[in-house]
């Protein structure tokens, strides 16, 4: 199976959540082809200043596809604009898995496929973040979560142990632990081992 992976991108994203999963599925480059899109394509900054140059969705492909769907500051605008968020959902309804990493969630949630749904977000910002979609079955202590076809994760790095954890999932934990090893990455397995939840609870 190829996977089409889209990594949707916006000003001010966090560089880690989007390119700390995209150095796990570059170790398959024969399994997810990686695209980076945007709403308009062309250059996106993240909020560390790094210039990525994307391309436009386009709708039709024969490829299985995944969304990456990152987190960052850039999010407390997006919530706010419909296109946007209508675009999010397009694309998730044309995913067959969609990751998404940190505040991603909050972008998700306003599309209200997670309605009903488990899902969890950086605890630093559980309070803001819940409040984008009061339907959401929010957890607050989890590395990651996974929910039918939808992962989300826990803050920045815990997107690396996510999309570990997808690849398990699809792939076997032995190409999981071959990856981490590879970048030297010690994985944090247990999606429920979550000490930020204590740290930033209320």
């Amino acid at each position: 199976m190829v996977y089409r992976v889209d990594v949707f991108l916006f000003n001010k994203f966090e560089t880690l959540d989007a390119f700390g999963p995209v150095e796990i599925l570059g170790r398959l480059p024969d399994i997810f082809k990686l695209n980076f899109i945007s709403a308009h394509g062309g250059l996106v900054e993240s909020a560390q200043n790094v210039s990525v140059d994307t391309n436009l969705y386009v709708d039709k492909n024969s490829a299985e596809r995944i969304l990456l769907l990152p987190g960052g500051l850039g999010t407390r605008e997006k919530v706010h604009d419909k296109d946007f968020i209508d675009l999010i959902k397009r694309i998730s309804d044309q995913s067959k898995y969609i990751l998404s990493i940190c505040t991603g969630s909050a972008l998700l949630a306003k599309t209200g496929i997670l309605n009903g749904k488990r899902a969890t977000t950086n605890k630093r910002a559980f309070k803001w973040v819940t409040e984008q979609g009061k339907d959401v079955l929010w957890i607050r202590e989890a590395r990651w979560v996974k929910e039918d076809r939808i992962y989300t994760s826990s803050g920045v790095s815990a997107g690396m142990d996510m999309t570990l954890g997808f690849i398990e999932d699809l792939m076997g934990k032995e190409k999981a632990l071959e990856i981490s090893c590879g970048i030297e990455y010690i994985w944090n397995e247990n999606s429920e081992y979550d000490p930020f939840s204590k740290l930033y609870g209320d």
